[in-house]
């Protein structure tokens, strides 16, 4: 892993007596959580608490495609769908960039060296506010020729401008909440960074019902409750890393030059690694555009409805980097094995539960959003028949937490570009062309299948390299360094 700045080791005296009473008063600065006692626990904790901080947000952009679902409006629900697409690869920059912060700042955390970890959160958050300000800049000015590049048009396209301008605005404070939450994983507090998308989908939720249901306003009402949504989330996530962990400091641009390369050299490959699902994602609006407005619509529902799901799997696409990242700082070739074997095995599992769940209330799934016709035909055969080939996408997302922890992001964009291309392309078009819309739902799932094997034979044949190289660690947990 590529350090920045000097490494000074902190000697005695009365730092030292200040280092003990933060140990007494900080959970976060006491021996790193995840390199000892059982991984299976370690992973099921984790994973249960981002799953669900992770399936109430989703649920929230759920209930604002439910609610907006009521208004027997098509074109008011596929203009959600619209925005989402190109919302999806805002988003994706600030994930990728929170990859950077778990990549770093959990190694740093699992070597005992809790100042450096200090100094690497701050420095995280600054780098997401800057790139988040110019992706939001960028996009406010190509909203319309965007939302017309995949497929938008008449009255839709002005609805799905209506939503993005509202919610483009608030990138970096979207970006800074994601920063926040990926650095209490790497502290371990699974609990504070589940309370960052916990509460702000209540928020959500419950501002849905005043706007959308209450007083009418439509799709304007479902963009200022994600608005709202998004500072309270980012108010939960500052407390937590700030105040309860200590781990922001005072930024200085001296440290942020010498730590930014750093940090590029991660969430470079890691913001490419994630705009690719975004890139590909979009491919598929558009080539379901094709058949209209009510399988745009379908689209944005299942768009939502796999995340909430399959939101045990993102999750655990989470907590693997943290809990892999402290072991490899405590250079634990064995346990970081083991944390791949268990994710995987644990990703397998949440697939059969959810395929099930889907597939028996396929069709009260597709009542509950009013869907009709061909609406209802590509949820439910969605939900019976191309939900399980999610495992395959599940294999890529644990593969490529071990890929960014482990400093070789750019296997994970490799991957998912491949997986964004020639496993989403050809599939979707060739789907489309003989079985029309359901053939392109089955082309995008059927692609990703040998990505996903790859993926995991990648990821092992990897652990195994670094873990031949590892010699005894220099400074043991718990002696500081910056």
């Amino acid at each position: 892993m590529q350090k920045a700045g000097p490494n000074l080791a902190v000697q005695g005296g009365k730092k030292g007596t200040m280092n003990n009473i933060e140990t007494t008063r900080r959970p976060s600065a006491q021996a790193p959580r995840f390199v000892t006692g059982s991984l299976l626990r370690h992973i099921l904790t984790m994973t249960g608490a981002g799953a669900l901080g992770l399936m109430a947000i989703f649920v929230g952009d759920l209930a604002n495609i439910y609610f907006l679902s009521r208004l027997n409006d098509e074109a008011i629900v596929a203009a959600v769908g619209y925005a989402s697409s190109i919302l999806f690869f805002a988003t994706s920059v600030g994930i990728g960039l929170s990859i950077a912060a778990t990549s770093l700042v959990a190694p740093a955390l699992g070597a005992g060296r809790r100042m450096r970890a200090r100094r690497l959160a701050t420095n995280a958050h600054l780098l997401a506010l800057i790139a988040s300000v110019l992706i939001a800049v960028v996009l406010w000015f190509a909203i319309e020729p965007l939302l017309e590049l995949i497929g938008a048009s008449g009255r839709t396209l002005d609805l799905a401008a209506v939503y993005l301008r509202i919610l483009v605005p608030t990138l970096p404070v979207l970006a800074l909440a994601i920063t926040s939450s990926a650095v209490l994983r790497s502290a371990g507090d699974a609990r504070r960074a589940m309370f960052v998308t916990l509460f702000g989908a209540i928020v959500n939720t419950i501002l849905d019902l005043i706007l959308i249901v209450h007083f009418g306003f439509g799709i304007e009402g479902a963009a200022v409750s994600s608005l709202i949504a998004r500072l309270v989330m980012m108010g939960i996530g500052f407390y937590g890393v700030m105040i309860v962990h200590d781990l922001l400091s005072r930024p200085k641009s001296a440290t942020l030059m010498q730590d930014a390369p750093a940090f590029l050299q991660i969430a470079a490959p890691a913001v490419l690694t994630n705009i690719a699902p975004a890139i590909g994602n979009g491919y598929v609006t558009y080539a379901i555009a094709a058949y209209g407005d009510a399988a745009v619509a379908a689209w944005a529902i299942l768009a939502r409805l796999t995340p909430v799901a399959f939101g045990a799997i993102y999750a655990l696409s989470g907590a693997v980097g943290p809990i892999i990242g402290q072991n490899f700082g405590a250079r634990s070739p064995q346990r970081m094995r083991d944390v791949f074997t268990f994710s995987l095995l644990t990703m397998a599992a949440f697939t059969g539960i959810a395929w099930f769940g889907l597939g028996v209330l396929a069709n009260e799934i597709a009542a509950v959003f009013n869907a009709g016709g061909e609406a209802r035909e590509l949820i439910v055969f969605f939900c019976r028949w191309l939900s399980p080939l999610f495992v395959f996408m599940g294999a890529l997302f644990v593969a490529n937490a071990a890929f960014n922890t482990l400093g070789r992001p750019h296997f994970s964009t490799m991957l998912n570009w491949g997986r964004a291309t020639l496993g989403t392309v050809p599939f979707v078009l060739l789907g489309g062309r003989f079985f029309g819309a359901p053939g392109v739902l089955a082309g995008n799932m059927v692609g990703g299948v040998a990505f996903g094997i790859v993926a995991i034979f990648s990821a092992y044949k990897l652990i195994d390299a670094i873990g031949e190289t590892f010699k005894p660690p220099e400074n043991p947990v718990g002696h500081e360094v910056v």
